[in-house]
């Protein structure tokens, strides 16, 4: 099991939440309930893992290319908690997943980057460093989402001032660790040798990283009024969020075309990986951030931009899922097959 693997808790639940503020019919509550199936069963079999497979488990947290993995427990437990507020009016549930995402998020943060600080032997940049690593800015910028979300619905009233705060720290350091992730990234693409298999399903984080971090912006502008620290920033967060999406509206076509020379003209097959939840997510969140955009700025022509991405979001989410499915029902049928069989004994 890849550490990354609850990008399936965030790509289901970022769908759902785009799916949800459009408007569509039936699908956000079907996403919601399926991903509070994927949420438990992820939880399950990671505490799983840990207790069979302690030396694996350990493994990754020690690896540059795995640990930051770990970040999208955090980023679940963020977009789950979201989910509860915008789906369900659920305040209560809520709580308890931004109380399970900021803890997680220290542990991870300060836990396993000080593991990979302190390691004597460390991969060249080109072989530790990956979109993944902007998983890192996803967690942050889900935590100050959450935060403001649940302030805005009434909880932790005598903290609002304080908790708004902390939400605009986590916002601006998010940025920041983009702008220091991403120019080690862009290097890396540029400058260093890169095979069909170094652009991994992940790479599509360089986007959905900013498009989140917009999204933090956009929220805390939404939400304003609440603090009279982010009342006097305004100005500066409107900038500052219409940057991160011009940022990340100008990875997509570079994407595109790093996808097209890896899959059409590199001949990298299509086949089913755990990491391409992550290259759903950023669809779904650039819907999401265009959608929030359009609110706090005179831009109503980017909404058909925003339904667009929702639709190829929802399609790429249904893509992977198939192909979750075939790949656990082909690999139970050749365990069940004779020559399987047979070879195991």
């Amino acid at each position: 099991m890849h550490p990354a693997y609850f990008a399936l808790v965030m790509a289901t639940g970022i769908v759902a939440i785009a799916t949800h503020l459009h408007g569509v019919p039936v699908v956000p509550r079907l996403l919601f309930w399926l991903n509070t199936f994927f949420l438990a069963s992820l939880a399950v079999i990671t505490s799983a893992r840990i207790l069979r497979y302690p030396r694996a488990f350990a493994g990754d947290i020690c690896s540059h290319s795995r640990a930051v993995g770990f970040f999208t427990a955090v980023a679940a437990c963020g977009v789950f908690g979201t989910q509860l507020l915008l789906q369900m009016q659920s305040v209560g549930p809520a709580i308890f997943f931004w109380i399970l995402a900021v803890v997680l998020w220290g542990v991870v943060t300060y836990g396993i980057l000080a593991v990979l600080t302190v390691q004597h032997d460390k991969p060249a940049l080109a072989d530790g460093l990956n979109g993944g690593w902007l998983v890192i800015v996803v967690a942050t910028q889900s935590v100050s989402i959450l935060t403001v979300l649940l302030l805005a619905s009434g909880a932790f009233a005598g903290l609002q001032q304080s908790l708004m705060f902390t939400a605009l720290a986590l916002c601006l350091g998010g940025g920041a660790l983009y702008m220091w992730l991403m120019t080690l990234i862009f290097f890396r693409y540029t400058f260093l040798r890169m095979s069909p298999a170094d652009l991994t399903p992940p790479y599509w984080i360089n986007m959905g990283a900013v498009a989140i971090s917009t999204l933090a912006g956009a929220t805390l502008l939404q939400h304003s009024q609440l603090s009279a620290a982010v009342a006097g920033l305004e100005p500066f967060l409107e900038g500052m969020t219409l940057s991160f999406w011009a940022i990340g509206t100008w990875w997509i076509p570079m994407l595109l075309v790093l996808g097209v020379w890896r899959y059409l003209i590199r001949g990298v097959p299509f086949s089913y990986d755990p990491l391409y939840w992550g290259g759903v997510f950023p669809l779904g969140m650039y819907s999401v951030c265009t959608y929030r955009l359009t609110q706090i700025m005179d831009v109503p022509f980017l909404m058909p931009l925003s339904r667009c991405f929702m639709i190829v979001a929802a399609i790429a989410w249904v893509a992977t899922l198939i192909g979750l499915l075939d790949s656990r029902l082909g690999r139970a049928a050749r365990v069940h097959s004779p020559t399987e069989k047979q070879a195991t004994q």
